[in-house]
Formats: structure tokens, sequence, C-alpha cells
């Protein structure tokens, strides 16, 4: 599990661990971690040329002693001062490295510039020599390696309302960041790459499953099985305006860990499913979830669903059955599908807005309607009402296609059916899909139907690690 903290929390746990330890040991073990990383990006130190931008921060004295380093070790390191309250003893080190100040005309023969400008505490936004700084490495097309965060995104949100730095990598201290998860800002991060420096944390509220994760909790038959005891799925999607998307969410949750999949709808939209889906069941019988509203188009019924909401059994509510929602009621044990424009409109707020504030919108929506929340994008934002937050961040682009939706809410219903609560159901759903997607992929585009037949075999990768 990959575990994402505040700054608070953060800086509460450095404070704890710096009163037991030496004066500087901290900053000495970031620093240390970030010359290597550093040296790693750049495939060795020797004859490379670094250009630190350095605030008033904890961040650029990180900065300056890695530069110290990588001088020692053959780097021709320059520090571009941005403040007039750089850290002392940190500047004092790299230049008895070898290192020297110089102003932003060397990052454009620069190999690497290192973003310290300002720290976890830091505002969204740059100072106009900062950003003058950063776009000078855009101008001249040089990677830069973040400190700790990329300078100017909103460290404890993912918002990035502000000019801000592009990181190719960024080096991490301790724990994950929040923003290091979920867009915009995690986009700006580029890849992550932790340092342990020995914090103690209390928990995260914001995690993120790993491969460990998904196998520990997905629902493995075993030699006493039967098809109900797997777990059986009714599907109220697809209608004769749109009967492919019960296809797709058929295939989606055939490739999910259920015994059998029901298909309720239309007798036309039934024969198709069967058509491609010889295994379905068509027509009403007892089900131990239900994933509603892909593809209903006009045929939606409120009414009915409603009622389904208002039954034991879990649901999850994708697409037009999002229309079904309201505030009053139990729906714990709902799970709900939306994409950015769905969100927005059961907010009633724009689509931008929830773009710019995934995680906030995400947790609001959880809170204001008691669901747990699946926030599709290019990170997906999964949320319940108590604030739990996970993230899923494997995705490839190529994921964005028309019915991808239908498949991982089909699949999500299958894992919801198999016995798991809405959030590990959304948190596997959303892992698997994107595994699935990247399996079918291969850096090509994809069709939803393809990433539904690649569940398996991405399962399979999966349990056999």
């Amino acid at each position: 599990m990959r575990r994402a903290h505040t700054v608070e929390q953060v800086r509460a746990a450095e404070a704890e661990l710096m009163a037991r330890l030496p004066e500087g040991t901290l900053m000495q073990r970031a620093a240390t971690g970030l010359a290597v990383a550093i040296s790693n990006f750049l495939g060795g130190t020797y004859g490379t040329r670094v250009v630190l931008l350095i605030g008033s921060g904890d961040n650029g004295g990180d900065a300056l002693y890695a530069g110290a380093r990588l001088a020692r070790r053959g780097a021709q390191v320059t520090a571009v001062l941005l403040s007039a309250s750089a850290h002392a003893a940190g500047l004092e080190a790299l230049k008895a490295a070898g290192g020297r100040v110089g102003s932003t005309d060397d990052i454009r023969t620069a190999d690497v510039v290192v973003d310290g400008i300002v720290g976890i505490g830091g505002r969204p936004g740059l100072r106009p020599d900062a950003l003058a700084a950063v776009e000078s490495a855009d101008e001249y097309d040089v990677p830069i390696v973040a400190v700790d965060t990329p300078s100017g995104v909103d460290v404890d949100t993912g918002e990035t309302p502000e000019p801000h730095v592009r990181a190719a990598l960024t080096v991490t201290f301790g724990t994950h960041k929040i923003c290091h998860f979920i867009d915009p800002a995690a986009t700006a991060c580029g890849p992550v790459h932790l340092v342990e420096i020995g914090l103690d944390l209390p928990p995260a509220p914001v995690e993120s499953l790993q491969a460990a994760d998904v196998r520990a909790r997905y629902r493995v038959p075993h030699g006493e099985s039967d098809k109900y005891s797997r777990g059986v799925l009714g599907l109220m999607v697809g209608s004769t305006q749109y009967p492919g998307a019960a296809v797709i969410a058929t295939a989606g949750a055939l490739g999910g860990p259920v015994g059998m999949v029901r298909y309720v709808g239309p007798d036309a939209v039934a024969a198709e499913v069967r058509a491609a889906h010889p295994e379905i069941v068509a027509g009403d019988g007892r089900v131990q979830a239900w994933t509603i509203g892909s593809g209903l188009g006009d045929e939606l019924d409120i009414d009915r669903i409603r009622e389904l909401l208002d039954a034991e059994e879990p649901v999850v509510l994708d697409a037009d059955g999002l229309k079904a929602l309201d505030e009053s009621g139990d729906h714990t044990g709902v799970l709900v599908t939306p994409h950015a424009g769905e969100l927005a409109r059961m907010l009633g707020v724009d689509r931008s807005t929830v773009e710019a504030k995934r995680l906030e919108h995400a947790r609001l929506a959880a809170e204001r309607f008691d669901v747990t929340v699946l926030l599709k994008g290019s990170t997906t934002v999964i949320a319940t009402p108590d604030g739990h937050v996970r993230v899923n961040t494997n995705a490839t682009p190529w994921l964005a296609t028309a019915g991808a939706g239908d498949v991982l809410a089909g699949l999500c219903g299958a894992l919801l059916a198999s016995g798991l609560p809405a959030l590990d159901a959304a948190s596997l759903g959303a892992y698997l899909h994107a595994a699935a997607a990247n399996l079918a992929s291969s850096s090509a585009p994809v069709t939803a139907l393809s990433v539904a037949a690649a569940l398996p075999e991405a399962t399979r990768y999966l349990l056999r690690a």
C-alpha cells in the first residue's frame, strides 16, 4: 500500500524525529537520497551540469546539500538563489565542494534543473523570478527534478490553480504527499521516488493499492465453491437505444470473480447479450449485487432503480442510473462511478470545477449522498462518506475510450457480488480495469471489449505474482 499524508502530519512527524536526532541529520538523509536519485536520473554524475533553483525553505537546503554531494563526484553544480535567505550552511557546503552561485543564464546549458524553490508548506503559484527560471528550463527543454513536491502545486489537494513546476521526476521524503496521487498535480510530479528518512507517521488519509493489496483482497474460489457461493450479479444496463452498453458491461462483469450474471432488460437487448455471452441468464432472480445504469438512455426507470437502492443488495450505479440518486435514505452499500461531468451534474457545479478540485468534490459527493464515489479520470479518486480516500494511478491514457466505463461498472458489480465492501470493490475494480487496459494496449489504441477480454489474463498474472 502506498500512503499519502498531509502537510500537517508530515511536519509533526519530522518535528518529533528531529527532537531525537543530532541537528541537521534529517536534512542530510534527505540530501543523500536526493543526490543518488539525481545521479540515477542523469545516468551518472561526472561532468554533468546541474542547476539548483534555491528558495528560502528546507527544500532549498536539501537541494544545496545534494548539490554539494554531486559536485564532489565531478558534477558542475550552480545554485540560482531566488531568496536572500537561502540555507546558509547548505550554501557553504556547496561552495566548499566546488559548486558556485550563478544565474538563470546557466539553465540553457544544464543537463538537469533541481526545483528547491518552496517546500511542502508553499502555497499554489510561483513568484515572478521563480516562474521565469522555470520557464527558462521549459524553453531550453531541460528536465526538472522536484524536491519533495513540484513548487507551485497545492500539496494537500492536488490542485494547480496557479503556474507551477512540471517535473520529469519528483524525489520525496518520508512518505508520499497527496499531490503525488491526485491530478492535476500528480501529472506535474512525473514519476515519484520515495526516500525513507525514518518518520513515524499516523494513519494516512489517502491510499493507493498495489498489486499485493489487490491480491490479498481478491475473492478466489476454493474447492467447495459453486456458482451461487461465488456470487450472482444482476445487470440492469443497456436499452434498445444503446444495446452495446449491455453487451460491454456484461463482458466486464464476466471478467470478475462472480459465478453467474443475470441480465434484466428488454427482450431484444437480452437476445444480443446472450448472443455475445451465452452463459448469461436473462430474467429476474436472486442476486447478491446489482450494476445499474450504463446505457439506459430513454428507458431509465427511476422508481424501479430507487426500489433497488433501498433493498439490501449493494448496487453499482453508473451513467444514466445516477439520475435516480437523491440525498434521502441509507445508501451505504451504493457505489457510484461518475466521470467529472456526471459528478458535476450531481453536485450542481461546472465540470471544470470538478476537474480542478477532484479530491474535494469526490469527498463532497460521498458525504452528501452517503455513497462510495469512484470518480473516473487519469487518476481515479475513490471516496467514502467518512472521508477515507483511495486513488488508482496505474491507468494508460488509451483507456479513455467509449464503453470503458461500462466495463468498469460491470467489473465493480462482480466484485461487490463476490462479497467485497464498496471501497474494496471500487479499488480493486479500478486497479484491474487499468491493468487489463495496459495489457491490451501495449501503448496502442484499445477498445472497451478488448479491455474486458484482457481482465482474466490481468487477474491471472496478478494472482500468480
